[in-house]
């Protein structure tokens, strides 16, 4: 069971300008609630940062405080790291979202793939969202031993027909597609690292490098998986009862690497953080989060983001032929180039334009272009909603309906 630890609402630091008091109002109250162990929450408007608070503690057992620079692992809010990363990418001409991914990666055309796109790819349309046999840690740590695996793969439905998350697997395939057509030869860790959070930066990354004090990374709270039985009211059904059947796609979704059990806290492992897995095991700070979307929903200059490039992000998702429930999560939901859209169960940002990811747990990042508005917050005590965990909602709330007057966010 997640630990449980007092944390006095006193325990913040940071700031906000001036007409953000509701959101520093919020974050105090989320801390106050016995709902936290530590957390962050960040905020750049029109490239200005106006939310930059922290509290609690980066480990609730030692009782170590959540510092300024504290870092976390953001689990599925990576995702939207890797996806603006690969949109960088694009715009540099390195791929198109439009062409095969056999085009640029040949070996990937077996097993009835050679037609996928790059564009059904990131929209978890591909049918490559579990790998069998599931590859190791090693495997994964060697690019040049994952990338057959990632090849071999044969789709789970018809490709295009269908979305289900593809949980762990989607940041591979980028990956490897970022790695042949890199002049370079880099994976999107080393692309993010060296064209995007050196420039701007950013406290942000895909493997955890070696110069980086482990003492600034958080302690995860994992809580253990037949837990989510106890929280079906807020953990779609479908979903928990079929994460627990061991072969079924759910299930073998999430169960890999074959040797990290996450229900185990293995992200907490160094050997974990230190390998890409650029779709599960980004670490940063909400500050980075906040300022690299913030970029985005600013025209992406800082980023070298296209017209081009910056519209896709923007667009509606073009949906699979067979509907939008998923059929790894059980529930209807709205992907693109990598992202998650604003879909009427969860409504993020000003307008559907806004694209970002959140993460197991409750951590988010999104841009939000029609007000100019970079957000992010991180946790280290993981809850049990698929998306808008109400810590997270409750600051997004502050945000865009009492402080910008935009819609209501759900």
């Amino acid at each position: 069971m997640v630990l449980k630890v007092a944390v006095s609402p006193d325990m913040m630091g940071g700031d906000v300008d001036e007409g953000y008091g509701k959101v520093a109002d919020a974050f105090r109250a989320n801390l106050a609630s016995g709902k936290e162990i530590g957390a962050a929450v960040a905020v750049y408007r029109d490239g200005d940062k106006v939310v930059d608070l922290w509290g609690g503690y980066r480990n609730g057992l030692t009782k170590a405080p959540w510092q300024a620079d504290t870092m976390v692992n953001m689990f599925s809010t990576t995702k939207g790291i890797t996806a603006l990363a690969f949109a960088v990418a694009v715009s540099k001409g390195l791929l198109s979202y439009d062409a095969k991914v056999a085009d640029y990666w040949p070996e990937f055309a077996q097993a009835g793939k050679g037609d996928i796109t790059v564009r059904q790819l990131l929209a978890h349309q591909a049918g490559l969202c579990a790998l069998t046999p599931p590859p190791r840690l090693a495997d994964i740590a060697d690019p040049e031993r994952l990338a057959p695996i990632l090849a071999r793969q044969a789709p789970a439905w018809r490709p295009g027909t269908r979305h289900g998350y593809h949980a762990i697997t989607l940041g591979w395939y980028q990956s490897e597609l970022i790695r042949r057509t890199d002049p370079a030869g880099r994976t999107v860790g080393r692309f993010l690292a060296d064209e995007i959070a050196a420039p701007l930066e950013l406290d942000l990354h895909i493997g955890l490098p070696p110069h980086v004090d482990r003492s600034r990374i958080a302690l995860l709270h994992q809580w253990k998986r037949a837990e989510s039985l106890l929280h079906l009211n807020v953990m779609p059904a479908g979903f928990a009862i079929a994460a627990l059947n061991p072969v079924g796609l759910a299930a073998r979704t999430t169960a890999v690497p074959s040797d990290v059990k996450p229900w185990d806290g293995d992200y907490n492992r160094d050997a974990v953080r230190a390998v890409e897995m650029p779709s599960s095991n980004g670490i940063g700070t909400a500050r980075a989060v906040a300022k690299f979307y913030g970029a985005a929903a600013t025209g992406g200059a800082e980023l070298g983001l296209t017209d081009d490039v910056l519209h896709e992000l923007m667009a509606p998702a073009r949906e699979p032929s067979g509907g939008i429930r998923d059929k790894v999560m059980n529930v209807k939901v709205l992907f693109s180039l990598g992202f998650c859209k604003p879909y009427p169960l969860v409504h993020f940002g000003s307008s559907d334009k806004a694209f970002g990811t959140p993460g197991f747990g409750g951590s988010f990042g999104f841009a939000d272009p029609d007000t100019g508005v970079g957000f992010a917050y991180v946790m280290n005590r993981l809850g049990f909603h698929l998306a808008s965990d109400p810590r997270e909602l409750g600051l997004r709330q502050a945000v865009f309906r009492d402080v910008l007057g935009a819609r209501p966010q759900t």
